[in-house]
């Protein structure tokens, strides 16, 4: 019951964040950073009360030498954060899957590049899978609704979004030693400086500006705005919570098929909530996506598995073989 609860909180957290992202995105599209960065600032502020009341929330202490070390990682934390809300702002919600479709297989390039080790041939495989997924469901299409087709911006967005998951993989591991390895202060960090540069941002591209011109017009209904930032704030803390849970708690393969289930409820989510068009072509699109990933979890599976240990035959002849190879020395 543990396992069910805990993926049943990750996968509501998720999908609660897209489609409440979503909301708030098209009440609002041009307050994407301001958005993002008051988002970011709640999940902080989330922190420190947390912290009041249970010791299991540890904040670290802030200090120059780790900030520049962590540098890199707040950036692309910042960068990742902003483009997945343009690729969510700019996509229907039925297509997001399809849109940074390309994690896995950037991800598994990033690895290498950073590793210097060359992917198995079953892993390049899936990744090759998951691409042709990508490529199935960007590719134009006849007599398809212009609701249902984004631009080719928004699948620049997806693509930079996807990069910067990867990327952004490999620096967590990379950062995680630099805050003994809690993941609860490398969350701190990296929301404390999405926050603090997106504020600036925001200020550098009026998005502050329009904001209070908004807010003062007394035409623009700003509860969406509001209740949305309140909303994904908490929840933005809560599924950095539950996906630490949702790996700790379950296997690998568990928290793959519980991503993948997400996955397809989103998409039907999207149709009836926002009245996403999918063509047959993006639905294709999904299935191959979701399929080459699912075929990567398994052959990673695999590859962790410990070995089975030796029945009692094979320790007999074992045995075996060491005494006659013991014989075979006396006589020598």
């Amino acid at each position: 019951m543990k396992v069910v609860g805990v993926v049943a909180f990750y996968m509501v957290a998720a999908l609660v964040m897209v489609f409440v992202n979503k909301a708030v995105l098209n009440n609002a599209p041009n307050l994407t950073i301001l958005f993002m960065q008051i988002q970011a600032t709640v999940t902080v502020v989330l922190l420190h009360i947390t912290a009041l009341f249970t010791t299991r929330i540890q904040l670290p202490v802030l200090d120059l030498p780790t900030l520049k070390k962590l540098t890199p990682f707040i950036a692309v934390s910042a960068g990742g954060f902003v483009f997945n809300a343009l690729t969510l702002r700019d996509v229907p919600a039925a297509f997001y899957q399809v849109a940074r479709g390309m994690v896995l297989p950037l991800t598994i390039v990033v690895v290498a590049f950073t590793t210097r080790k060359s992917p198995a041939l079953s892993i390049v495989g899936c990744a090759g899978v998951v691409a042709i997924g990508f490529l199935v469901g960007v590719s134009p299409t006849e007599n398809a609704p212009s609701s249902a087709v984004p631009g080719p911006l928004a699948l620049l967005y997806g693509l930079i979004s996807s990069l910067a998951v990867a990327i952004h993989a490999v620096l967590i591991k990379n950062s995680l030693p630099l805050v003994d390895g809690s993941s609860i202060k490398l969350c701190y960090w990296g929301n404390l400086g999405c926050a603090i540069i997106l504020a600036v941002v925001a200020a550098l591209k009026g998005e502050t500006t329009d904001f209070i011109n908004m807010a003062r017009s007394g035409t623009w209904d700003w509860t969406t705005f509001a209740w949305g930032n309140l909303v994904t704030g908490v929840f933005g803390f809560l599924i950095s919570i539950a996906g630490i849970l949702s790996v700790k708690v379950t296997s690998p393969v568990t928290h793959m098929f519980s991503s993948a289930a997400r996955s397809v409820l989103q998409v039907v989510l999207g149709i009836h909530i926002f009245g996403d068009v999918l063509t047959t072509q993006s639905a294709l699109s999904v299935f191959i996506i979701l399929v080459g990933t699912l075929l990567y979890t398994w052959v990673k599976s695999r590859e962790t598995q410990p070995s089975a240990p030796p029945s009692s035959q094979q320790m007999r002849d074992r045995k075996n073989r060491s005494t006659q190879n013991l014989h075979s020395d006396e006589d020598g």
